[in-house]
């Protein structure tokens, strides 16, 4: 008895981990989603509820539930995925098309000076020009077709690629190329295993705004000479006064596009997992 109590006595007390009250889980999970949550619920319940009680006109704003409810009597009968594979496929096209150019060149930009004072001016010039202004002339020379809309995605999408991966190469820590060049590490070596990787960051950032452009120029190609996708789905619905369907395209262009931020960001954290791991 007396041994039991010794031991009661001395051993370790607990741990606040150890026992987890409600409260603690509340915040650490219930508290977190009902935050990130709120606005839009507030929005759609906003949507749901000002059709019905005649403060919008549900001949041009349906309720939410509705739009809902027409979205999947359109997916169940086979006719929403097409749209969406197709309009996917361009969008991934461009976007794919972009960023195999745009980083290679940005890295060399952002590396040699000399080269980026003489190509600067006209990356300049190329890049405020209005891409809406280009369709005509993307036309003429791929057609009208697959490989106009992906030429006028693949415009939008590699400047902020390309601004997002020199400003990444010029963000290098000094002091880790110093030391790189201390230790006699080749030049293709130094810019693979130092500059890229801490360019990183920068460049999944212009990605996540070239994937956002993406869609927005989808959309705006599709909606001209298109037969197919989400931006031809929300035309003609326009045309034939299927409200509920252009709402239905709408739905689907924003989940696309919060489906592919949140692949990157995904993207971004695996590839810089070795700071955390430098950095605990």
């Amino acid at each position: 008895m007396t041994d039991q109590i010794l031991h009661d006595e001395t051993s370790p007390p607990l741990r606040r981990g150890d026992l987890r009250p409600a409260g603690l889980w509340f915040r650490e999970w219930v508290e977190p989603v009902l935050r990130n949550s709120a606005a839009i619920v507030a929005f759609l319940l906003l949507w749901e509820l000002a059709p019905r009680f005649g403060l919008i006109n549900r001949t041009f704003l349906p309720p939410f539930s509705e739009v809902i409810e027409k979205g999947a009597e359109y997916a169940l009968a086979g006719q929403l995925l097409p749209q969406i594979l197709v309009s996917v496929g361009r969008a991934a096209g461009g976007f794919g098309l972009g960023v195999v150019t745009a980083v290679p060149l940005g890295i060399l930009l952002g590396w040699y000076k000399p080269l980026e004072s003489y190509l600067n001016p006209l990356l300049q010039l190329l890049r405020q020009t209005n891409p809406v202004s280009l369709f005509p002339a993307f036309i003429l020379f791929f057609g009208i077709g697959y490989a106009t809309n992906v030429a006028i995605i693949y415009w939008v999408v590699v400047w902020p690629i390309l601004l997002g991966t020199i400003t990444g190469v010029r963000s290098v820590d000094p002091a880790l190329v110093k030391y790189a060049r201390s230790i006699d590490l080749p030049s293709w070596q130094l810019l693979l295993k130092v500059v890229l990787p801490s360019a990183v960051p920068s460049i999944i950032t212009g990605m996540r705004l070239a994937a956002t452009y993406s869609f927005l120029m989808l959309v705006v190609s599709e909606m001209v000479g298109a037969s197919s996708g989400l931006g031809y789905l929300i035309v003609n619905a326009q045309y034939l006064m299927s409200v509920h369907l252009l709402y239905v395209g709408v739905i689907v262009l924003a989940l696309l596009g919060i489906g592919s931020n949140w692949l990157l960001v995904s993207l971004e954290r695996r590839l810089s997992s070795w700071r955390q791991d430098v950095n605990p």
